[in-house]
Order: C-alpha cells, then structure tokens, then sequence
C-alpha cells in the first residue's frame, strides 16, 4: 500500500498565500550601471588620461563588464531585500573588485 496523499497542482499553500514576492530589477540595474560608470573612472583617478590610450585596446573586455555589473547589481538589490543602501554599498565593492581584477590581469 503507498503511504502518500493526492495533492492538487492548483492548490495554493495557506501559509504563504498573503506574501508576494516583489522584485527590484530597476533599481538594481540602475545601481549596477552607475557601480560600471564609477568603476570605469578609477583607473583614470590613478594612472591619469594615460589610461585613456589604454582603453584604446582593450575596451571589449570592459564592456563585457557593463552586463555583468547590470546583473551583480539585480542579484545583490534582490538578496539584501531592497535595501537600496547596503545594496549600493556591495554592488559598488564588488564591481571595483572585478574592475580592478580585470585591469591587473590586462596589465600582466
């Protein structure tokens, strides 16, 4: 004999049926495009308009950036709760990380 019950697919579960779940896609991208344009300044803060040549060469590899710091910043905005803060916060952080991982491996 099965030790199971029939369950509906339609059936909605009691306890979670007031929640809705809402998401933050706009804010988080917007926060992730503005950490990409803030990150993009940082080499040209330290190494000056010199950099500017050196974006010459390799402005594909940071453009490549520019969806992923979109997404980073979403996922961040998302896992914190909207909390637009602590958000900023990390997305900027995490952004200058890879900025500055990407441009050091450029420059190896």
């Amino acid at each position: 004999m099965r030790n199971t019950q029939n369950i509906t697919i339609g059936q909605a579960d009691p306890i979670n049926s007031e929640t809705e779940e809402t998401t933050w896609s706009l804010s988080g991208a917007v926060v992730g495009f503005v950490a990409w344009l803030l990150a993009l300044g940082i080499p040209v803060l330290f190494y000056g308009s010199n950099t500017l040549f050196f974006f010459l060469y390799t402005w594909p590899f940071f453009l490549a950036l520019l969806p992923v710091s979109v997404v980073i910043g979403i996922a961040l905005h998302s896992l914190l709760d909207g909390r637009l803060l602590y958000s900023i916060l990390s997305t900027l952080m995490t952004v200058a990380v890879l900025f500055g991982l990407l441009f050091l491996w450029l420059l190896g």
